[in-house]
């Protein structure tokens, strides 16, 4: 009796497994039906009739600022500093004395130099005396010479190491914060600040290779820096004579003022480049293009079906591109759904 009943259970078991399975796999025929029967639905998107307009052609690009001058000061001999005469972060002019090194040995030096260079030169001038009487030899009269000129030379030497002593700003402009203090021991290595011109800046920037022709000297570029809503401009006065054959960039410099002191060197700099007026150009949003691995592409309304157009595209703002090729005037560009589209698909546009 128990074994009837097992086999009882069993076969409701199966029954019931079967049963649901083909409600499951019903179900998701079913899916799959409406999925394909959704596959010829036209897709709802919007576009706009391509018209041409004059393109003022700017290339935004990023650039560095740099300070028009700028050095890191050292000092040229090895000793104790004497004294600091400038103020950290302050204003120095050209030929202002910097930093003074002890110079105690170097004029101790100098005297004795001195004394050598007055005795060689009475001797000099002894044995020019003794040559006119002929009472020495023209040899004898050129060592004195010699030992009088070798003294002036050590003199001179000695001179020039103590002027090294006191460093002076080789122009005018703002130091930054010094490393030494009065009593350290300085040697040429030692970094001891850095002296940069802010009152002029340069903007360096490059462009692309194909853009070269159209860059002169003397053109006048608008940039804007990060924090800053204000628009300064710089004058092109530099440009590099060979394309950068691993960028295939062309490197320009331009200068600029900082009256108002708010640019700093070593910022980036948003630079917008002014080229050649197009006439007759083809300008579309941004949104309308679709990147592929050998460049871009967009989709026109042809006949009801979407239809894949590859484009040349160049300079471009926040919301718009200029079309080079691809594009005429009168096309039906798509410019929504762009990226769920396919070659052929069946599409309903609603035109702008």
């Amino acid at each position: 009796m128990k074994v009837k009943h097992l086999i009882y259970a069993l076969i409701i078991i199966v029954l019931g497994g079967f049963i649901t399975y083909r409600v499951i796999s019903n179900k998701n025929k079913k899916e799959e039906s409406k999925k394909f029967g959704d596959k010829d639905k036209p897709t709802a998107v919007t576009g706009i009739v391509v018209k041409t307009s004059t393109f003022d052609n700017n290339l935004s690009l990023s650039g560095s600022i740099e300070a028009n001058e700028q050095i890191e000061i050292h000092s040229e001999v090895s000793g104790i500093v004497e004294g600091i005469y400038f103020t950290e972060g302050s204003n120095v002019n050209k030929g202002q004395i910097l930093f003074k090194v002890n110079d105690i040995e170097l004029r101790a030096q100098l005297r004795q130099a001195q004394t050598k260079e007055g005795l060689a030169g009475e001797n000099e001038r002894r044995a020019k005396l003794l040559l006119q009487k002929e009472a020495i030899s023209q040899e004898e009269f050129d060592v004195a010479n010699a030992d009088y000129a070798s003294m002036k030379a050590q003199t001179q030497l000695i001179k020039a190491q103590i002027a090294k002593t006191s460093v002076r700003a080789p122009f005018s402009g703002k130091i930054g914060l010094r490393s030494i203090s009065p009593g350290s021991y300085i040697t040429p290595a030692v970094l001891v600040a850095k002296l940069v011109n802010t009152t002029k800046l340069k903007i360096t920037f490059s462009i692309p290779e194909k853009y070269a022709s159209q860059v002169t000297s003397g053109s006048v570029i608008d940039f804007t820096v990060s924090g800053s809503d204000k628009i300064y401009k710089a004058k092109i006065y530099a440009i590099e004579p060979e394309v950068e054959v691993a960028t295939r960039t062309l490197k320009i410099r331009a200068i600029a003022d900082n009256i108002d002191g708010k640019l700093f060197p070593g910022t980036f700099a948003d630079v917008k480049l002014p080229l050649n007026i197009i006439n007759d150009a083809i300008v579309i949003p941004s949104e309308a293009i679709v990147p592929i691995q050998d460049g871009k592409k967009v989709f026109i309304s042809n006949n009801g079906k979407a239809k894949e157009v590859i484009v040349d595209a160049t300079t471009r703002t926040d919301a718009s591109i200029l079309i080079l090729s691809g594009l005429k005037a009168g096309d039906t560009l798509i410019t929504s759904g762009v990226m769920s589209l396919k070659n052929d698909s069946p599409i309903k546009i609603k035109v702008k």
